[in-house]
């Protein structure tokens, strides 16, 4: 595979083997395809805008670190897997990134919302979403969540252990009700991608296993309690997918599953919601799939299994998060200081610190998650130099970017911006070091507006009982 490195990616003439091999820019001031939201793009003077704002604009009023939504873009990739998918309940992962404001647009665009939490739960009923169109995951639900979630008539209620169905039962029994449910299960695939994000194999923490026998008997415990109305299955493979090979294993063993239900009960499930985990382009290594080219084969890998069983075709659900909030949010940051380091057997690395890091998007230090970047503020005539981008945290792995091809003239002052900032980023965003947790603003048509303000120091002493 042959790839040209222009600023916003990581690329190689080779096959890339490890951070580092890299190739230096013909245009180091370039924006690739696939990376930004439809609304960046780089000024005749060379600075970057979203949506018409100017980010020098941005950072003098908002300041940074900062993370930028495009609106627009947002809306149009909520819109476009409600269109490709019509006819299924389209779910947006919520835990990628939500706030009041985006729980209202993406189900102003057709879309019903996942939560996972009692907080997220929450932000979605504070910002007036209709209960039903939402589904409560988590395999750890408290007494409490799962009694909010009764109260609040939540759509569908994704169950994750033996315990939990008992719970769930006692509670609806006590209060006249029948909690709507799906059970999650464990389709055992192999997704290809790292083994943090990869939630279909046997050994983790999430579903019911159908090799084992799991699944059918939780299956069996929902049919047989009066609490429960069991609509049908759920299954999630992993996250950052990007081939389809992954979910053609899920649907052939889910849809047995729900053959094989049908044929021990008699009952024939009418559900089956098939997940999420859609991967984006964070560099021009990856390559993800059209929403639209994504459904035409699921929908012809469920029909194909329905042919097979016998069955009717399920009511179909998936949950796109990532996909839908990634690539509608840049970071933007400010450089702070610049090293060149010298390396062992010759090279140099220079070492770009910027004012946040891993407490704003700790994925790159988990698990070793790979980002683009580019400087934001200006063009640069000067030659590439190789750069990782690093947090102002006191940690050796405090990364933010792990290597790009950045202006040789780099200097404090510039501003970074980072594509792909819209999903994991803010969601799992600390407090490490007391550094206050930067602010969300949404762009759209020339103007911005604050969806989460900045945190400060008084907000992070109010909790401090000392």
């Amino acid at each position: 595979m042959s790839h040209t490195h222009v600023a916003g990616a990581i690329h190689a003439d080779v096959s890339v083997s490890g951070p580092g091999w890299l190739r230096r820019p013909t245009d180091v001031n370039a924006l690739v395809d696939g990376l930004w939201s439809s609304g960046v793009r780089r000024r005749p003077d060379g600075e970057l805008e979203v949506a018409g704002v100017p980010v020098t604009a941005l950072a003098a009023e908002v300041g940074t670190p900062a993370y930028v939504f495009d609106e627009a873009d947002l809306r149009e990739r909520a819109r476009g897997f409600a269109e490709a998918f019509a006819g299924w309940r389209v779910y947006y992962a919520g835990k990628s990134f939500l706030s009041k404001d985006v729980a209202r647009w993406v189900v102003e665009e057709g879309l019903y919302l996942d939560v996972c939490t009692g907080g997220e739960l929450a932000v979605a009923l504070a910002a007036g979403i209709d209960p039903a169109r939402i589904g409560f995951h988590g395999n750890n639900k408290s007494l409490a969540e799962l009694q909010a979630a009764l109260e609040a008539g939540v759509g569908r209620i994704i169950v994750d252990s033996f315990i939990e169905i008992a719970r769930l039962a006692e509670l609806a029994a006590a209060r006249g009700v029948q909690a709507p449910v799906l059970v999650r299960v464990t389709a055992g695939v192999e997704a290809h991608t790292h083994e943090y994000i990869a939630t279909a194999h046997e050994d983790q923490k999430f579903g019911f296993s159908i090799v084992t026998g799991d699944a059918m008997r939780a299956v069996e415990e929902c049919l047989g309690a009066p609490g429960i109305d069991l609509r049908g299955i759920h299954s999630h493979i992993g996250s950052q997918i990007f081939e389809t090979a992954g979910f053609e294993v899920a649907v052939r063993r889910t849809i047995g599953l729900l053959a094989a239900i049908a044929e021990r009960t008699g009952q024939i499930l009418p559900e089956l919601d098939l997940g999420g985990g859609f991967g984006i382009a964070y560099t021009t290594l990856d390559d993800p799939r059209p929403t639209v080219e994504l459904a035409e084969h699921l929908n012809a890998m469920v029909e194909a299994e329905c042919r097979s069983t016998g069955l009717p075709r399920p009511e179909l659900s998936i949950e796109p998060g990532r996909a839908i909030s990634g690539p509608a949010a840049l970071m933007l940051y400010e450089v702070g200081t610049v090293k060149p380091v010298v390396l062992a057997g010759g090279g140099v690395r220079t070492y770009v610190s910027v004012d946040g890091g891993m407490s704003d998007n700790i994925r790159t230090a988990l698990y070793a998650a790979e980002y683009s970047a580019t400087v934001a503020n200006r063009a640069s005539d000067a030659a590439p130099v190789l750069c990782r981008v690093v947090g102002k945290h006191c940690e050796s792995g405090d990364i933010v970017v792990r290597d790009e091809f950045l202006p040789g003239d780099i200097a404090p002052g510039d501003l970074i911006a980072v594509p792909g900032a819209g999903a994991y980023a803010r969601s799992m965003a600390s407090n490490y070091n007391h550094v206050p947790r930067p602010p969300v603003v949404a762009v759209a048509d020339g103007r911005w507006r604050t969806l989460l303000r900045r945190e400060t120091v008084d907000d992070l002493l109010a909790l401090d009982m000392g």
